[in-house]
């Protein structure tokens, strides 16, 4: 990884105490690898999603003593990721750092859960340490490439709504487009996470999902609207053809409703949009008659934010929960 040790800003010493902040998550349509750049800030991937308003949440806090970075889910758990984002944001100088994060959504179901951990606990972390949101966002991006945990996650959720990545990278080095995106999403579980660090890693899967995507984005970059969005993001399923069994049984069933539903890049779940209000409910009808676990929110209205102190409490996860709800 490009060292990106953090250089504080001049006259801004670390402030003890607690911070917070909080990224969304994101569900992928289409996508396609470019990690050609010389740069790693400009490798990633070009494609276009769909920024969720649920996400993650990392309270950082410090204490005087020797170098020490901790960083867990709120269950215990180890997050390779952001730690390694917290260790390179933190000095030996700054003392001892505790991070944990809270998923609101599953890790590793293509939800961007660790993306969105990443960038929230550099934030935290930088609001601590006195180093600027853009190298806090940098590190998170080539914790989160280097890690596999994606290719453009990180760029993706910079902003709210919908997005299309038309050049690789984290911004400045890549591009983004950010633009509203009018209705709710239904997100749903079937089954176990997908291995991404070892599927992003095979030159032959990156090859195939080039392949599955290329039609799609060109089509896409014609004609950048939400529903092509969704047209486009079910085509590249049905083509790159990474469902389980189970999966392949569940989307046909909710497509039936005449909702445009994708598999989650990358995960035994799903994402749906219904076209209308009918469809709304006829999905939930079809997603109570499968008995599969959803969540219904809309998108993100803006990208990560921090704040000082601890956050304000967070909802649990109806997806954890395994049974369907709608949310406000």
């Amino acid at each position: 990884m490009t060292s990106l040790r953090a250089r504080r800003r001049p006259g801004r010493p670390s402030t003890p105490g607690v911070a917070h902040a909080y990224a969304p998550g994101h569900v992928t349509g289409l996508f396609a690898p470019d990690l050609t750049a010389p740069d790693p800030r400009a490798r990633g991937s070009v494609g276009a999603g769909l920024v969720l308003s649920m996400g993650a949440t990392a309270v950082a806090s410090d204490r005087p003593g020797p170098r020490r970075v901790t960083v867990r889910d709120d269950e215990g758990r180890w997050l390779p990721i952001s730690e390694e984002v917290a260790r390179r944001l933190w000095t030996p100088a700054d003392g001892t750092l505790t991070v944990t994060v809270h998923h609101d959504l599953p890790v590793g179901q293509g939800f961007g859960m660790s993306a969105a951990g990443a960038v929230a606990t550099a934030l935290a972390v930088a609001r601590l340490a006195g180093v600027d949101r853009r190298r806090a966002v940098e590190v998170a991006h080539l914790a989160d490439l280097f890690g596999g945990g994606g290719l453009g996650g990180v760029a993706a959720i910079l902003g709210g709504g919908w997005e299309r990545r038309t050049r690789a990278g984290v911004p400045p080095w890549g591009t983004v487009v950010h633009a509203p995106f009018p209705r709710s999403v239904f997100v749903g579980v079937v089954g176990p996470p997908l291995p991404s660090p070892s599927l992003l890693r095979r030159l032959e899967f990156l090859h195939r999902v080039s392949t599955a995507a290329k039609a799609g984005l060109g089509r896409l970059g014609r004609a950048p609207t939400p529903d092509h969005l969704l047209r486009e993001s079910e085509r590249f399923t049905d083509r790159l053809g990474l469902a389980s069994r189970h999966l392949r049984d569940v989307v046909p069933e909710l497509r039936r409703t005449r909702a445009r539903v994708a598999q989650a890049m990358f995960g035994e779940s799903f994402w749906a949009v219904a076209n209308d209000p009918a469809g709304r409910e006829a999905l939930i009808r079809a997603l109570e008659r499968l008995g599969v676990p959803a969540v219904e929110l809309p998108t993100a209205a803006t990208g990560p934010r921090v704040g000082r102190g601890a956050p304000p409490p967070s909802r649990e996860s109806v997806l954890n929960r395994a049974r369907l709800a709608r949310l406000p």
